[in-house]
């Protein structure tokens, strides 16, 4: 999209490890235990920035891949599968001690859309004792990552970029319709964002405005017509706006996230962008259309679409964020020329009256993209533990 938000992905967690508080009956449930600990503990110390290991080992390691998200999401493949083992069966089985176990393992994950807290700004980290937490925290750290590689492959290849993107939100479908339903009447207390099934429906909405913003991109190297490529640009705005009335509906579960947040800034911001870039297609679809023996009078619309355009630029509020404000302004300017370019060719050429706001036409939007659905590993393996 126009905007860059990485902010998903900069999850942290706290150590776990499960050998010290499950109690393996035989070697075989022991070795189970300590290969999800070591799996666990790659992806933690990635992700909290704290991995002793050299580019030359990680590489090796990942099986020769040389990004590093691509390496954490190798790592999530190898842990997921193991983790749902370990859930479905103690699911599956009546073990009274288990929740005492999954306690004192202690989970506990921070958020990307909460300001940092205390003194020194440190990441405030959110306890909750549920396997079914730790899972859901996981599947939306592969989601996030997911999406931050479609962003990296993105100059060299727009369709595996494309495809990744609809990849990342097939997951966050899955997070908010199946692993995080039976999670939310744990949440009683202070809980992160993430885990509540509401942001996982916004993310995927995000990502499928990724993808779409790709098929743009497509679109526009195919020099498809501006009709086409105004109709894409408002489908994104539309899904960006579901994301944010989503967002606003459940403020209860996120405050501050939905008041005051660089989400919340995206939303509003980039959803703004892409309706402007659909106002300068749409005005120039309808020159061209008139340029092609139009009826009379259509120039004087197109004038008319990009001065709401424009009187909707003094509204806006740049947003705070110097990449973002720079595109921001860069939009600004581009649409304004366009203004100024049209009003000076009516006044030369075409001296049409321009029409009144109620008279312009609706933007249309067209979202041609969808969900690529998100099947998990499996990985079945029997435990034995003392109880």
């Amino acid at each position: 999209m126009l905007l860059k938000f990485t902010d998903p992905s900069k999850l942290k967690t706290k150590r776990i490890i499960y050998e010290n508080v499950f109690p393996a009956r035989d070697s075989a449930t022991l070795e189970l235990l300590k290969e999800l600990s070591s799996n666990r503990r790659l992806i933690e110390e990635s992700i909290n920035d704290k991995s002793l290991l050299t580019e030359a080992i990680a590489r090796e390691m990942s099986g020769g891949l040389t990004s590093r998200v691509e390496q954490d999401l190798r790592k999530l493949d190898f842990y997921l599968p193991l983790l749902e083992n370990l859930i479905l069966y103690v699911e599956s089985h009546d073990i009274p001690m288990v929740r005492k176990w999954v306690a004192d393992i202690g989970i506990q994950w921070s958020s990307a859309m909460k300001e940092s807290s205390g003194l020194f700004g440190g990441s405030k980290y959110f306890r909750v004792n549920n396997l079914q937490f730790e899972i859901g925290m996981c599947t939306y750290l592969y989601g996030a990552l997911l999406r931050d590689n479609a962003f990296e492959i993105q100059s060299e290849d727009l369709v595996e970029s494309t495809a990744l993107y609809r990849k990342a939100a097939g997951v966050f479908e899955y997070l908010a319709n199946v692993i995080l339903v039976p999670l939310q009447s744990e949440f009683t207390g202070e809980f992160p964002p993430e885990g509540v099934t509401a942001m996982s429906d916004i993310m995927s909405l995000v990502c499928l405005a990724d993808a779409q913003a790709v098929v743009v991109k497509r679109s526009e190297q195919n020099n498809s017509s501006s009709g086409v490529l105004s109709k894409l640009h408002f489908g994104i705005t539309q899904m960006l706006d579901e994301a944010l009335s989503i967002l606003r509906s459940n403020a209860r579960y996120f405050s501050d996230v939905s008041s005051n947040s660089r989400l919340l800034e995206f939303l509003i911001s980039c959803s703004f962008l892409h309706r402007l870039r659909s106002q300068r297609y749409f005005a120039k679809d309808i020159r061209t259309r008139h340029c092609n023996g139009g009826t009379e009078g259509e120039f004087g619309v197109a004038v008319a679409v990009l001065r709401n355009a424009v009187a909707g630029l003094k509204n806006a509020r740049p947003p705070k964020d110097p990449k973002w404000r720079e595109v921001f302004h860069q939009e600004a300017s581009s649409t304004n020329e366009f203004l100024e370019k049209f009003e000076h060719e009516n006044i030369l050429v075409y001296r049409e009256k321009i029409v009144d706001y109620d008279k312009i036409p609706l933007l249309e939007g067209r979202k041609i993209v969808d969900t690529i659905p998100y099947e998990p590993q499996k990985f079945v393996r029997e435990f034995d533990f003392m109880t």
